[in-house]
């Protein structure tokens, strides 16, 4: 098994990877629980499952500021366009 690979990651829309982060959480939590537990696992999985949940985070945020600041650079626009603030409709 080897590391997950950010671009894996970098291919899916926004809502599957919302769906991977509830995934590999869940995972997390099993892998954790098993460790607590004494039960057998591998423990390499623990440090992959934290990495791709790192991934899967890191890549949300920078898609969700990314749309912040378009959106916010939009409105800029608009609002320099229509001279709002000098009261030109």
């Amino acid at each position: 098994m080897n590391f997950p690979k950010i671009n894996d990651i970098k291919g899916l829309s926004n809502n599957e990877i919302s769906k991977n982060i509830i995934q590999v959480e869940k995972e997390l939590f099993d892998l954790k629980f098993r460790k607590t537990t004494r039960q057998s696992f591998k423990s390499h999985e623990i440090k992959y499952a934290k990495r791709k949940l790192a991934q899967s985070k890191t890549i949300l945020t920078e898609r969700l500021n990314k749309l912040e600041k378009t959106k916010a650079n939009a409105f800029v626009n608009l609002i320099e366009k229509q001279d709002y603030l000098k009261g030109n409709f």
